[in-house]
């Protein structure tokens, strides 16, 4: 049904274009199924912004990452990164260390307490996708990938 966000969102005149109604669409629906990892991420003392940087890390491994290289892998673009990550260094998630050849570099690597709170998460977070998504088809969710993927190239 077309008007369904029309009704949710209580907006008397018809959208101005499809586009805008497709726009709306997605941002209400990332923004609900964000919700739910939000609550779940909250329980355990991070925010969605303060995950997706653990995750980034634990994917880099050793190797650690600087700041930039974390900023332009987050899902969500942050205009403050090093605040996002002086609050991950506070909690003992992550550390930084300057590099010794080149001291303009600071790399940025995930703590054991970080990785630990990282497994505790993984099967949660699995379980609210898979329970927010279950309606879906696996043939359907490709479907939607590749049309928010389209979505993403497009702008």
């Amino acid at each position: 049904m077309t008007d369904d966000l029309q009704h949710e969102i209580k907006q008397a005149r018809p959208f101005s274009s499809l586009e805008e109604e497709a726009f709306l669409n997605l941002a209400r629906t990332a923004s609900e199924l964000a919700d739910d990892i939000e609550l779940l991420l909250r329980d355990h003392g991070i925010s969605a912004a303060q995950y997706n940087v653990l995750r980034i890390l634990r994917g880099a491994g050793s190797a650690g990452l600087c700041r930039n290289e974390i900023r332009d892998r987050l899902v969500a673009r942050m205009p403050d990164v090093t605040r996002l990550l002086d609050r991950l260094e506070t909690l003992g998630m992550i550390t930084r260390q300057r590099d010794t050849v080149d001291r303009r570099q600071v790399g940025t690597f995930i703590t054991d307490a970080g990785a630990v709170l990282l497994a505790q998460l993984d099967d949660p977070v699995t379980d609210t996708h898979r329970r927010q998504l279950q309606h879906f088809s696996r043939d359907e969710l490709r479907t939607l990938i590749d049309l928010t993927s389209r979505a993403r190239r497009s702008s």
